[in-house]
C-alpha cells in the first residue's frame, strides 16, 4: 500500500488544530468567516450532497472536493456548457472548492482519502448507502485516526429503514413525500390531483435536502465544540434523506390529515385554505405583446383584503359576511372571479401601481431575465458576476451566479472563485498539504490513482 512520505515523518502540514483545539485558515481562504479554519472533504455527486458543500464552503470552511479522474462530477457537462465544454452551473454550485481527482474504486486511492479524512472536521457524501463501508470509508473506519470526524451522509431515504437501500432521485423523493400530489390542478368535484402532477423545473428536493444537510452539520460542529469544552471528544453522523427533507416542507398537511381527515390535494396556482392568495391573468406587457403576463397577488390578512376590493371597486365584496379569512374561503370563486375580472383589463404594471399604492403585496411573475436586471437584485448584490479562468493574465470571462445568503452583518460572504477546473488543486492538496513528493504524485497519476 502506498503511504505518503510526510505521513510516515511525522505530523501532516494539514492539521491545523493545536492541541487546545486552535485552528488556523488554510492557504487562500477568507480568515474571518463564521466556518473559517473549518476543513470540509466532500465525496459526493452532482447536487445534494455538493450543494452542501457549495453553502459551507461560501462561508469560509475549506472544502476538497474529491471526483474521479478524467471524468469528475457530471455535473460538469449538464445543461448548457460554456466555451470550455464545462457546464457554468457547475462554476456556481462548486465555487469556492479545490479539486482534487482520486479514484476511490482502486486501495490506494482510499488511501489517499483516508490520511485526508484524518485531518477534516467534516466529510460530506451522497452515496448509495452501505457504498463508502463497502470501501472501508464509513464512519467506523474514518473515525479510527479521526474520532471527532463530522459525517454528513445524504442520500435518498437515510441510512436505516426498508427503502435505505434504493437509489435516490429527488423527482422520485419528491413523489413519494407528497409533494407532486399537491402541485397540479385539481379535480373539480373531488379535489384529488387531475391528470399528472405539475414539477418545478428544477431539482428541488436535492437542493432542499442540501440545504437541511448544511444547517445539520453546523448544529454537529456547535455540538463537537459543547463536547470540547467539557473536555469530551467523539464525532456525530448526519443522516439526511431527500425523501424527509421534503416531508419537512409540507406544512400543515401531516397534521390536518390526523386531526381532521383531511387529504390535501393541489390548488393550481392558489393556496388551500387561504383567500386570496393567487395568480391573475393581466393584459400582455407592452415590451412583450406576445408573452402572457400575470401578477400574484397576496391579500390574505383581513385589512389586506378590504384595501384590495376598495381599490379595484367591488366594496361590495367586503362587510361582516367576508371580514375572516374562513368567510373568505366559503366564498373563494365569487372573490377569485371579481379579482380576475379587474386583472384581465390591465397590464401586471397597471395593477401593481395600484395595489402598491394601497400597501396590498402583488409582484409580477418573472422570468430569470427579469430577475438579474431589476434595480432590488443589484442594490442587495444579489447577483454576483465571477471571474473564470486566469485572472492574473486575465485569460478567462465572468459568469453571473446568485449570491448564497443569508445575509450576515459585516461578513463578506462574496465568492473567492468559480468551480475549478478537474483536478486544479491536485498539486497543492496531495503535495503541499498532504506531503506527496513529485515523483510520488507522478506515480500515481501513471497508475491512474490520482488524475493528471
Amino acid at each position: 500500500m502506498f503511504v505518503p512520505k510526510r505521513a510516515q515523518q511525522g505530523p501532516l502540514r494539514m492539521a491545523r488544530r493545536s492541541v487546545s483545539g486552535g485552528i488556523q485558515t488554510a492557504p487562500g481562504q477568507k480568515p474571518d468567516l463564521p466556518l473559517s479554519g473549518i476543513r470540509i472533504l466532500e465525496l459526493g455527486q452532482v447536487i445534494a450532497g455538493p450543494f452542501c458543500g457549495q453553502l459551507l464552503g461560501h462561508f469560509g470552511a475549506e472544502v476538497i472536493k474529491v471526483e474521479p479522474p478524467n471524468v469528475g462530477d457530471p455535473l460538469r457537462v449538464w445543461r448548457e456548457l460554456d466555451v470550455d465544454g464545462v457546464s457554468p452551473w457547475w462554476r456556481s454550485i462548486a465555487r469556492n472548492k479545490k479539486s482534487v481527482t482520486i479514484d476511490l474504486r482502486k486501495e490506494e486511492g482510499r488511501h489517499l482519502v483516508r490520511k485526508l479524512a484524518s485531518n477534516s472536521d467534516v466529510l460530506i457524501e451522497n452515496f448509495k448507502p452501505g457504498t463508502l463501508e463497502k470501501w472501508g470509508l464509513g464512519p467506523e473506519d474514518l473515525r479510527r485516526s479521526n474520532p471527532d470526524l463530522i459525517f454528513t451522509r445524504v442520500s435518498g431515504y437515510g441510512q436505516t429503514g426498508p427503502w435505505s437501500s434504493r437509489p435516490g432521485y429527488a423527482s422520485v423523493c419528491e413523489a413519494e413525500s407528497g409533494f407532486r400530489y399537491i402541485n397540479g390542478q385539481p379535480d373539480p368535484e373531488t379535489g384529488a390531483l387531475l391528470g399528472p402532477p405539475v414539477r418545478p423545473n428544477i431539482s428541488l428536493g436535492d437542493s432542499v435536502a442540501g440545504l437541511h444537510a448544511a444547517f445539520g452539520t453546523v448544529l454537529a460542529l456547535l455540538a463537537r465544540q459543547a463536547r470540547r469544552a467539557k473536555g469530551e471528544t467523539g464525532g456525530q453522523t448526519v443522516d439526511v434523506s431527500i425523501f424527509e427533507s421534503m416531508v419537512n416542507l409540507m406544512e400543515g398537511v401531516i397534521p390536518e390529515y390526523d386531526r381532521k381527515g383531511k387529504i390535501r390535494g393541489p390548488s393550481g396556482s392558489s393556496v388551500t385554505g387561504i383567500v386570496p392568495t393567487n395568480a391573475y391573468p393581466c393584459l400582455p406587457s407592452p415590451a412583450n405583446p406576445s408573452q402572457p403576463s400575470y401578477v400574484v397577488i397576496g391579500a390574505n390578512a383581513d385589512s389586506m383584503y378590504n384595501r384590495l376590493m376598495n381599490a379595484i371597486g367591488r366594496a361590495d365584496l367586503t362587510g361582516a359576511d367576508y371580514a375572516q379569512n374562513h368567510h373568505r374561503v366559503a366564498r373563494q370563486a365569487e372573490i377569485e372571479d371579481a379579482i380576475s375580472a379587474y386583472t384581465r383589463t390591465r397590464t401586471a404594471e397597471e395593477v401593481e401601481d395600484v395595489l402598491r399604492a394601497v400597501s396590498v403585496p402583488c409582484g409580477r411573475v418573472f422570468s430569470v431575465k427579469e430577475v438579474v436586471e431589476n434595480p432590488h437584485t443589484e442594490a442587495r448584490g444579489l447577483v454576483e458576476e465571477v471571474w473564470v479562468g486566469d485572472e492574473q493574465k486575465q485569460d478567462g470571462w465572468t459568469v453571473k451566479m446568485p449570491r448564497v445568503t443569508p445575509v450576515l452583518e459585516g461578513v463578506d460572504t462574496s465568492t473567492r472563485w468559480a468551480g475549478p477546473d478537474l483536478g486544479q488543486h491536485n498539486h497543492e492538496v496531495l503535495c503541499e498539504e498532504l506531503g506527496l513528493s513529485e515523483a510520488e504524485l507522478e506515480a500515481l497519476q501513471e497508475q491512474g490513482i490520482v488524475g493528471k
